[in-house]
């Protein structure tokens, strides 16, 4: 999933909570069918949600989980070359924590 991709789920989530929360605003001083009505239309809004943020997990775990067969895969084809990043990434994050 790209950057884009989760961006536009996180606004849509943001949209649908939004909608949901106002809906229930009203549903709470509405009386009778119409308060029904809202509540229903409210629980379809975060039934929505969370199908959307099941989606989005599983893609998340899709994308960790092919991140992690690449590093390891690399790792495996280049072990000194791993270490070297590694010792050089350890190397300026020293250097930072070091300098505060």
């Amino acid at each position: 999933m790209t950057a884009s991709s989760y961006k536009t789920v996180r606004n849509d989530m943001k949209s649908l909570v939004r909608d949901a929360q106002q809906l229930f605003r009203e549903a709470s001083v509405a009386t009778g069918e119409r308060a029904d009505e809202l509540r229903a239309k409210g629980q379809e809004l975060l039934d929505a949600a969370a199908q959307r943020t099941q989606e989005l997990q599983t893609a998340a775990m899709e994308t960790g989980k092919e991140l992690a067969s690449n590093t390891d895969s690399f790792v495996k084809d280049n072990p000194w070359k791993a270490v070297a990043i590694s010792a050089g990434v350890g190397l300026v994050v020293g250097m930072l924590i070091g300098r505060k």
